[in-house]
């Protein structure tokens, strides 16, 4: 998945990038700006930012109810607590039609569970991405067959590096 799929992105988006007039933007500029302006720069560029903090939002021995203060807080205000955290990202995963990505996003300092298509991302929603798992086939196809709630189930209880999605919330929220 990391040396093929992703790999694909950055080369690809890199290519399309030249002479375009996003060269020398950051990545959040290239994803908010192409989207619905050039989709093979924004397909290739919106997968390689949600594959950069999808490494870092898994580690082993993650998940679980673990969630730090604030964020814990937060998931409590606006989420009904991690039940209702682990629910919801369960369900958006699960009802993603086709490829795509779900999503826990903070917007005008609340959090939200959404579900975007293909390489889309909060970002072009006026969200900020602090959690996400990709429901692409890819990801889950061999070890999980056609069992996407239980690839998603064994993402949240085991695989969530909490400590990162804080670090992400915290300068979110700001």
């Amino acid at each position: 998945h990391h040396d093929k799929h992703h790999q694909a992105y950055v080369t690809n988006g890199n290519n399309l990038l030249k002479g375009s007039e996003w060269e020398g933007k950051s990545l959040e500029e290239i994803v908010k700006g192409s989207f619905g302006k050039n989709a093979g720069l924004f397909n290739n560029a919106g997968q390689h930012y949600n594959h950069l903090h999808f490494w870092n939002w898994m580690k082993p021995g993650g998940g679980g109810n673990k969630l730090p203060g604030k964020l814990a807080k937060a998931v409590d205000a606006d989420l009904g607590g991690y039940d209702g955290f682990r629910k919801a990202f369960i369900e958006a995963g699960t009802g993603q039609f086709g490829s795509g990505w779900a999503w826990l996003a903070v917007s005008g300092g609340k959090l939200s569970v959404m579900k975007t298509p293909n390489g889309e991302n909060p970002l072009v929603h006026g969200a900020t991405p602090i959690l996400g798992v990709d429901v692409w086939e890819h990801s889950y196809y061999i070890d999980y067959r056609n069992a996407r709630p239980k690839y998603l189930e064994a993402f949240v209880d085991s695989l969530i590096n909490w400590d990162y999605v804080e670090q992400l919330f915290e300068k979110a929220a700001g």
